[in-house]
């Protein structure tokens, strides 16, 4: 093997026509010089071979070490060499593969017609890449990402071939679990509003004639009281029954969950019985249910409509019976009311705002982002920002998030709201990063539903990429009624995958949910943001004053960073300096200001008066 590559060097040749000579050449100085010669043309021929099994060697050593799976086949595709990659991956060790061809491993999920083009384009263009799937030592079938290219001759003749590829299994599980999330209520497994909206879609376009959809939007009364008395976890049971029966007694409908204490039901009927059936469905449901020993008859409010007589499309369908729930809601508790049209967006102004709403993401110029700085409350020293929703209405003026928010939760609207923001705080921070303002994280806040529709990865992934921006200026903020409405375990790998991408991940409101010290040690977070409900009274009320100390040394213990919200006046900051508390955000320091104020007013903070 080394022979070959030591005749490529011109001292071995040298070497070569030097041996007849120490022979044959009667002077015995030139026999010397020729057995000089001979000597160093064998030690760098011994020399080459050396290199060459060195560099083997290192070659063996990175295929072991690489984590995708190696193999190198000949030009019928048998086996000549693996990695161990390949036998963690498939069951198969490097002395069963030999002389073995590749396709043996082959599961039987494409046609003939896949392979052929396989090997249609591999000849051709010399590199195939693609997703296949491959069957293990022991028979279970797995997807695999493949990479082969074809390794020529000088003369352009096809001799080998080398195949990489790495076990997709998780990363496949992964994205059915996304758009499970995506369309899945979590805790019922009912459809959840955006399934509904794509159900309710389809049954429109198949209705025959002399058929109807009844809709109804079914809301529990008092389901807050239930969680205020029992717990959390005996309402979401009581959820979870009442979505098991309501499945059970409308069989063949479409049974779904919108959020919260929210249900739908959609019923193709050839029947005239709207009125009747809304009767039947809430006599059925307020039967009592059996939650740990005790009988709870639930209080039901319904809106209802009628397809296609009240619309023939689902978001106008939708909208209708949001009208027709809220007014039913007006009247009391356990009302039902069919839409009609004198439910007038003008007779509910809840209603016509969400309509405002819809039409300022559609032109974009009515919303806005402000920008609240955060401070180390002892320097003044700038440690980050907080990017701020704010909605500057065309007849309203600024209409406050505590109004919007909630509405554009329950509409659907908080996806979209929660894109839009997230799109411009990237090309803000981008533009910071150029403008000569401090280099510091910008904070977004994220919805629930953004974590759990399955976008947000990668929306944000597209962001950052077109803003140039690394994931290590961008942090996202969950409030800690988002950990209780969707469950951490649900939420935990969601969070860790975030966390891994670059992205920090902090907890707002911290202390004002239940079981927060159980979800803090269970999810991937960095940060939390102590509410301002316990820095209001400080330094006098002496409850705030034990819980923000004890929070403090918690958060120390565990390796999170607090920042402390609502700071406004010198001895609460001065305060939490002594308490150990490194970030502070409220309007001691800093008021939510535009972008472009922002800059105009930025100057490095002075050390704040009496705190040290």
């Amino acid at each position: 093997m080394w022979l070959p590559v030591s005749l490529n060097r011109p001292m071995v040749w040298i070497a070569l026509m030097a041996l007849p000579a120490c022979v044959w050449i009667p002077d015995a100085a030139l026999r010397t010089v020729a057995a000089c010669l001979v000597a160093f043309g064998l030690w760098d021929a011994w020399n080459q071979v050396r290199q060459q099994r060195l560099r083997l060697r290192l070659a063996q050593d990175a295929m072991g070490l690489a984590g995708d799976a190696m193999v190198i086949s000949d030009v019928q595709n048998r086996v000549l060499a693996v990695n161990p990659a390949f036998t963690d991956i498939t069951g198969y060790d490097s002395q069963e593969m030999l002389g073995r061809k590749l396709e043996t491993l082959a599961a039987p999920r494409h046609d003939k017609t896949f392979y052929q083009n396989f090997w249609s384009t591999l000849k051709a263009t010399g590199h195939w890449e693609g997703e296949i799937w491959n069957r293990r030592k022991h028979g279970d079938e797995y997807p695999e990402w493949l990479k082969v290219r074809a390794v020529t001759d000088k003369r352009g003749k096809i001799t080998h071939f080398i195949s990489l590829f790495t076990d997709i299994s998780a990363q496949k599980a992964r994205e059915r679990d996304l758009r499970r999330i995506g369309y899945e209520d979590p805790l019922t497994g009912l459809p959840n509003r955006r399934r509904l909206h794509d159900l309710m879609s389809s049954r429109l376009r198949h209705l025959r004639a002399g058929e109807s959809l009844d809709i109804a939007l079914i809301d529990i009364d008092g389901l807050k009281s239930v969680n205020d008395s029992m717990g959390v976890e005996q309402g979401d049971r009581l959820l979870a029954r009442f979505a098991q029966r309501l499945t059970s007694y409308m069989a063949g409908s479409v049974v779904g969950r919108l959020g919260g204490d929210e249900f739908m039901v959609i019923r193709t009927t050839t029947f005239d019985d709207h009125d009747k059936w809304i009767v039947n469905l809430r006599d059925h449901m307020c039967s009592p249910f059996e939650i740990n020993e005790q009988s709870l008859r639930l209080g039901l409010t319904i809106g209802s409509c009628r397809a296609p007589e009240d619309g023939r499309d689902s978001g106008v369908l939708f909208q209708r019976l949001e009208s027709a729930l809220y007014n039913a809601k007006r009247l009391g508790r356990n009302h039902s009311l069919r839409f009609r049209p004198a439910l007038d967006k003008q007779d509910n102004p809840q209603l016509a705002l969400v309509s405002d709403l819809r039409a300022a993401l559609i032109s974009g110029d009515q919303l806005e982002l402000h920008y609240q700085t955060q401070h180390h409350p002892g320097t003044g020293e700038l440690v980050g920002m907080e990017a701020l929703l704010r909605w500057r209405h065309p007849r309203e003026g600024m209409v406050s998030p505590g109004d919007f928010i909630p509405l554009a939760e329950r509409h659907g609207l908080m996806s979209e709201l929660g894109s839009w923001v997230i799109e411009k705080a990237c090309a803000q921070q981008a533009h910071w990063q150029h403008s000569g303002m401090p280099k510091t994280i910008v904070w977004i806040n994220i919805s629930a539903l953004q974590l759990f529709q399955g976008d947000l990865e990668t929306q944000l992934t597209t962001c950052v990429k077109r803003y140039q921006l690394k994931p290590t200026q961008i942090g996202l903020e969950l409030t800690e009624s988002v950990l209780l409405d969707e469950r951490a375990g649900d939420m935990r790998p969601r969070l860790q995958a975030l966390r891994e991408l670059g992205y920090s991940i902090a907890i707002d409101d911290f202390g004002t949910g239940y079981s927060s010290l159980a979800y803090l040690k269970r999810l991937p977070v960095d940060k939390i943001k102590l509410d301002r409900a316990f820095i209001r009274e400080l330094p006098n009320d002496q409850a705030d004053a034990a819980i923000v100390t004890a929070v403090l040394a918690m958060a120390k213990g565990m390796e999170l960073k607090v920042i402390a919200e609502g700071v406004e006046t010198q001895a609460q900051c001065q305060f939490l300096v002594k308490a150990g508390c490194t970030m502070v955000q409220g309007f001691y320091f800093a008021k939510p200001l535009p972008a472009s104020e922002l800059e105009e007013k930025w100057v490095p903070l002075p050390l704040a008066e009496g705190v040290s």
